[in-house]
């Protein structure tokens, strides 16, 4: 469904530059996600997507569950996952744990936090930039891609976090 609307806004944005119109004004379109890496590759999640960015909070350990689900936090009252997404998708991550941080997703019904490596802030690109065949930069997340910017030489492929928490597997934490 999100993925829907990202293409959807980019054909809107691609019929207004057609006919001279610019985001709010501007002369060219764009769009701001939040940069993060993993596996030392750079990625964005759209803004809509991204309700809050933490330092990994405490959590407490859940028996009985997939290692990449770490544990439940308490978060202003509220009991968030702690999901890592490369151990989701069967990797292991490099980075010091003080550098990682949590992507809070509130979509639907579920709230999750996921894990990234590191946070690269918001990031803003020219719609121009965006391309829908690129490969991603591995196969384990090659589901949850979405095409991706290029600027300066670097690929920042779009991550649908949306399609993380409505995969199948994602749903289902407890360890087999």
């Amino acid at each position: 469904m999100a993925a829907r609307g990202f293409i959807k806004l980019l054909e809107i944005s691609g019929r207004s530059k057609q006919r001279g119109l610019g985001l709010l004004g501007q002369g060219a379109s764009a769009w701001t996600g939040v940069g993060f890496t993993l596996s030392g590759e750079n990625f964005l999640a759209p803004i809509g997507e991204v309700t809050e960015i933490l330092k990994t909070p405490r959590y407490t350990s859940v028996p009985g569950v997939e290692l990449w689900m770490r544990g439940l936090a308490n978060v202003r009252g509220r009991l968030l996952p702690i999901t890592d997404i490369l151990l989701f998708l069967g990797k292991k991550t490099a980075k010091q744990e003080q550098k990682r941080r949590v992507l809070v997703v509130d979509h639907e019904e579920v709230f999750a936090g996921l894990v990234v490596d590191e946070v690269l802030g918001m990031q803003h690109f020219s719609t121009q930039d965006y391309s829908v065949d690129v490969k991603a930069p591995f196969a384990e997340i090659a589901p949850f891609v979405q095409g991706a910017f290029i600027r300066d030489g670097q690929t920042w492929y779009v991550l649908l976090l949306s399609r993380f928490i409505e995969d199948p597997r994602f749903l289902k934490a407890a360890a087999a």
